[in-house]
């Protein structure tokens, strides 16, 4: 979905409370003829949360509500979170699938640090999120589900729909399940069948208490079962049910209405955007600015698989995905692309990185164009397939056999890994060298508004590759030195297999800088070692800049995907009156050149990270910055408000 934006941006204070303002009380065009409107009132913004069993279809409603949303525009931010298991054990507490989404009419960085609404389809649901749900948010339970035997098998001794659990909240228990399976009962679906649309019921009634469109999500259903028009014409009828049900019951009085952000946006075309589908279109951009075919060498593993899945799609802008039989084969089937002159892209993520890390050291020594995504997630081992940590950076940086040094790049939102992949990209081509993109887990399925870019926005990527010798012997015989290099790249000529004159030995041996010789010499292995590192330290990358209005003593240091928790916990800090500086980093290796000159400006340096201290670790190495270092590892993303509590212990006015 997209939706226009003319206005210009300003930006709001995240910090601002949210705002309860009563409108008119009158919606005409929603209540039916002879009955009496319901209340309307205006919020600023909301968190919502669908909770239920992985089969219950909560990532699917929270899809389909994420859409709606953004073509109102609205402003948003979404977190998926769901367990690893396909199908993870009905009714029980690791079972539990959730879907936050944060929206407002005004600038937003995360989203939320707590729910005000939770739509919960089961005991188990409602046990796995009560706790973050503050004192007078709204709870929507599904009744049907609080059997006896479901309440047991989570600790449930009493229902706490009846024993006082539930003191404090605002409780709409719904009886979703019975309610769908009446309005579907002149389908002919068995009852099993019905029962599979009753998240689609609650879809509706959130969107009627929420006022969001219906039509889209119609004609997604129509377009999902599109080959069994019966399901489909079902789940359509418990969407209406849901939202009628909102319409005509009592207990829900009141219904709220959010402007969209116009403010929060530039002009343009915008549209809800996930960061592994940003970066898959920031892949296919960079390939066409580059004018050469996109090759993807990958094996599926979780997050990173729907980065392959997207690109399969798009053989029409010449991309070519191969999905090989391991990590290993993958990166290699990758690296012959980037041999035979093609963009190549190897996808995994922190499991992965540990099995390619022999051929990326071998594309290091190749000097070739190679970009390898890692969507990091929690480790060690196979850790935590589905959830998300920053704490590949080491691993990045290091995690090869001798002097091996590969830059890195890191977006800062999900949107950003759109410009992230076409940087890479551009270091990879410019440089002959593989590059490390590092997302995560939170940027990769989580999603915000994104604006699509004008083509003559994105940067010329195109290379020449060697057509002719380049190189006279003292005997004046033209020859091609393959490791012949640019004087101010560094970068070795990129020659394609056949071009006639220019044959050529690669391999893993030490080659002799110049010939490509294969050489045991002590001075030329000094010099080539030096020579690679060389290259990569005088990458070209922009200055860090930072926000600082007020003066600061106090310096947050950030990278990747904790800028929108830090973002929003210094807007609070500054709303209740204390200066604090604020800069992020999406270059790691190299650093930007200015960095040093930022530290030692402040005095000091906090940098908070999804890790025990990754970056706080190089930052100190390198520059001997007193850096303090706060961290978190429990595979969800930091919240504003307990970040901002942690830093606030760190400022001194």
């Amino acid at each position: 979905m997209t939706s226009q934006v003319s206005s210009p941006a300003e930006h709001a204070d995240e910090a601002d409370n949210t705002a309860e303002a009563l409108v008119g009380g009158q919606r005409s065009s929603a209540a039916p003829t002879g009955e009496v409107t319901k209340e309307v009132r205006r919020l600023d913004r909301v968190v919502i949360r669908f909770a239920g069993d992985s089969g219950d279809g909560m990532q699917l409603t929270g899809d389909r509500f994420t859409s709606e949303t953004a073509s109102l525009g609205n402003d948003l931010s979404t977190l998926p979170n769901f367990p690893a298991e396909i199908r993870a054990p009905a009714g029980t507490l690791p079972g539990v699938s959730s879907f936050q989404l944060h929206f407002a009419d005004h600038d937003i960085l995360t989203p939320g640090d707590a729910p005000n609404v939770l739509v919960a389809m089961n005991p188990a649901a409602l046990k796995a999120n009560l706790a973050d749900v503050p004192l007078g948010g709204e709870i929507i339970v599904n009744t049907d589900e609080f059997a006896k035997r479901a309440m047991a098998k989570v600790g449930y001794a009493t229902s706490p729909l009846d024993d006082g659990t539930l003191e404090g909240y605002r409780v709409h228990p719904v009886p979703l399940t019975s309610l769908t399976i009446e309005a579907l009962k002149d389908f002919g679906l068995s009852r099993k069948e019905a029962e599979r649309s009753k998240n689609m019921f609650a879809l509706g009634l959130l969107s009627w208490m929420y006022h969001r469109p219906t039509e889209g999500t119609e004609a997604f259903l129509r377009s999902k079962f599109a080959k069994k028009p019966q399901i489909a014409e079902a789940n359509i009828a418990a969407f209406r049910a849901g939202w009628n049900f909102g319409e005509t019951t009592e207990d829900f009085a009141v219904s709220y209405e959010i402007a969209p952000a116009t403010s929060a946006f530039t002009p343009g075309t915008y549209r809800n955007m996930s960061g592994n589908l940003a970066l898959s279109l920031g892949l296919i951009a960079a390939s066409q600015q580059a004018d050469l075919p996109l090759y993807l060498g990958s094996y599926p593993i979780t997050p990173a698989s729907d980065i392959l899945h997207e690109l399969s799609k798009h053989k029409n802008f010449g991309v070519r995905t191969f999905q090989a039989e391991d990590e290993i084969a993958g990166i290699g089937a990758a690296l012959g692309a980037a041999f035979g002159g093609q963009l190549a892209v190897t996808t995994t993520s922190g499991p992965g990185v540990a099995l390619k890390s022999e051929t990326i050291g071998l594309a290091v020594s190749l000097e070739l164009p190679l970009l390898i995504v890692d969507i990091q997630r929690g480790g060690p081992s196979t850790g935590l397939p589905t959830k998300t940590e920053q704490a590949d950076l080491l691993q990045a940086m290091y995690g090869r056999n001798g002097e091996a040094p590969v830059p890195i790049v890191a977006p800062k939102t999900p949107g950003d890994c759109f410009n992230a992949a076409l940087d890479a990209a551009r270091i990879a081509l410019t440089y002959r060298t593989p590059v490390f993109l590092l997302s995560d887990g939170y940027l990769a399925n989580g999603s915000e508004p994104w604006r699509i870019p004008d083509l003559t926005e994105l940067p010329d990527l195109r290379v020449q590759f060697t057509t002719t010798t380049n190189h006279t012997l003292a005997d004046g015989t033209e020859v091609f030195w393959p490791y012949k290099r640019d004087p101010h790249t560094l970068a070795r000529p990129w020659a394609v297999p056949g071009t006639p004159g220019l044959e050529h030995r690669i391999g893993g041996i030490e080659k002799q800088d110049g010939t490509g010789n294969i050489s045991y010499d002590p001075a030329n292995h000094e010099h080539m070692v030096r020579t690679r590192q060389a290259k990569i330290d005088h990458i070209t990358v922009p200055d860090l800049t930072v926000d600082d209005p007020h003066h600061a003593h106090t310096l947050v240091l950030g990278w990747g995907s904790t800028y929108g928790p830090i973002t929003a916990a210094v807007r609070r800090l500054r709303a209740e009156g204390h200066p604090i500086a604020q800069a992020h980093l999406t270059h790691l290796n190299p650093f930007p050149t200015n960095l040093k000159t930022i530290l030692d400006h402040y005095q000091h340096t906090v940098i908070p990270e999804m890790n025990l201290g990754q970056l706080a670790t190089l930052i100190r190495a390198r520059y001997l910055t007193p850096a303090h270092s706060h961290t978190q590892v429990n595979g969800m993303p930091f919240k504003a408000e307990q970040l901002a509590a942690a830093l606030k212990e760190h400022i001194h006015d």
